[in-house]
């Protein structure tokens, strides 16, 4: 799998657009954009993947799964992490059948 940083880049050169132009359209909690310094260092993968709240916005303007940015960012996405606490035994049971899914797809 790429890495984090290597599925932003190509995404945003596949929609042409420039790192300033994605930094732009991705706003931190403050309202304020991230700087097209901070998001060539997480392209070039100097940086940990950014937060949740980052990577919605990130996956939104690159046309990228939210779902995908997260698994390789090494994260779980909120919506998944509140079903496996509240529900561990249906977040286990979706693990096997996922298992279950890519070993027979092989």
């Amino acid at each position: 799998m790429k890495t984090f940083g290597t599925l932003i880049s190509e995404a945003r050169r596949a929609k042409g657009l420039s790192q300033k132009d994605l930094a732009l359209k991705v706003k931190k909690e403050d309202g304020q954009a991230i700087s097209a310094q901070y998001l060539n260092d997480i392209e070039h993968d100097r940086r940990n993947p950014p937060s949740e709240f980052l990577i919605d916005q990130i996956a939104e303007a690159t046309g990228l799964s939210k779902d995908l940015l997260c698994l390789a960012a090494g994260t779980i996405p909120t919506d998944l992490k509140k079903i496996a606490t509240a529900q561990p035994e249906r977040m286990e049971q979706a693990f096997k059948a996922f298992r279950r899914a890519v070993k027979e797809a092989k």
